[in-house]
């Protein structure tokens, strides 16, 4: 049975990054947050070549799986309304006005 990926989020990314340069120790610092040292040293190269924007992507891909989301509620909410619409029509066409 394979190991399930964690996903980290960039802050977590960073905190862990910045600590590894504090106390210049990447094998403590990947022990003490349960992640791999290999993981770490990833993360460390983004940082050092991308500098703050090193780990934005996460937040990146989160914020299009929400706008997704939203436009997916939006279509719903749009052919619903065109239901509600068509009912109105059938009903305003077979109910007399008079009520009877």
């Amino acid at each position: 049975m394979g190991k399930k990926v964690k996903k980290h989020s960039s802050e977590f990314k960073f905190k862990v990054v910045l600590e590894s340069y504090l106390k210049d120790n990447v094998a403590e610092v990947s022990r003490q947050y349960g992640i791999n040292a290999n993981q770490l040293s990833l993360w460390r190269e983004q940082f050092i070549s991308q500098g703050h924007h090193a780990f934005e992507g996460d937040a990146l891909k989160g914020d299009a799986k929400f706008r997704k989301k939203i436009e997916q509620l939006d279509n719903l909410i749009g052919k619903k309304e065109v239901k509600i619409s068509i009912l109105k029509n059938y009903l305003d066409f077979y109910v007399p006005l008079d009520g009877k």
